[in-house]
């Protein structure tokens, strides 16, 4: 074996390149003091990514109101759909479609106060579900913001609840890779 060389022309002792690579593998093991540690900014839970906290504050209140909590399973709240479609738009790199939300969010708070003269999270509960039965009502053929909004909420909505935990466990009861019985047992072909 050959000795490596020091660029000043130096020969490196295979006792020196040992201690050298142990050095470098040793290093990422010590801790850092406090005094040289880069201040680290504390992670906040549940703080919104891309919606501000009311326009976040409404979009949890509209997928409750779409997939409310029943006796069978937990609703949209509990499954974090607001987070998860806040999570995604934060990523998002169609700024067309992060503004649709945003319009949409501001449409269903301006249709709010048509109807009941107030914004949508300071009107009463039935009032809350008129507002949202007037924007499905266009579902089909949406003609106004809110009417549009509403196809793009319940679809965000409806995705995000059904690929949760809550929406496959609890709600549509999958048991994951168990043997089926029954009629859809499918067929032993041994």
């Amino acid at each position: 074996m050959t000795d490596a060389t020091h660029p000043q022309g130096d020969s490196l002792s295979r006792r020196e390149m040992l201690e050298v690579t142990a050095a470098a593998l040793a290093a990422p093991l010590l801790k850092v003091g406090p005094a040289t540690a880069p201040p680290v900014a504390p992670i906040v839970q549940g703080a919104p990514k891309f919606f501000t906290a009311p326009e976040f504050a409404l979009l949890d209140e509209l997928a409750e109101l779409i997939i409310p909590a029943d006796a069978h399973s937990p609703g949209a709240r509990a499954a974090g759909v607001a987070a998860y479609l806040d999570a995604r738009l934060a990523e998002s790199l169609e700024p067309e479609q992060q503004a649709s939300w945003r319009s949409g969010l501001a449409a269903v708070d301006a249709l709010s106060q048509q109807l009941n003269g107030k914004a949508f999270l300071q009107a009463a509960a039935d009032q809350r579900v008129a507002v949202l039965t007037q924007m499905a009502a266009g579902e089909h053929g949406p003609k106004t913001p809110a009417e549009r909004f509403f196809q793009e909420l319940k679809g965000g909505t409806v995705r995000a609840y059904y690929t949760s935990k809550i929406g496959i466990h609890a709600d549509q009861e999958y048991k994951g890779n168990v043997y089926q019985r029954g009629d859809y047992a499918g067929y032993d072909a041994t």
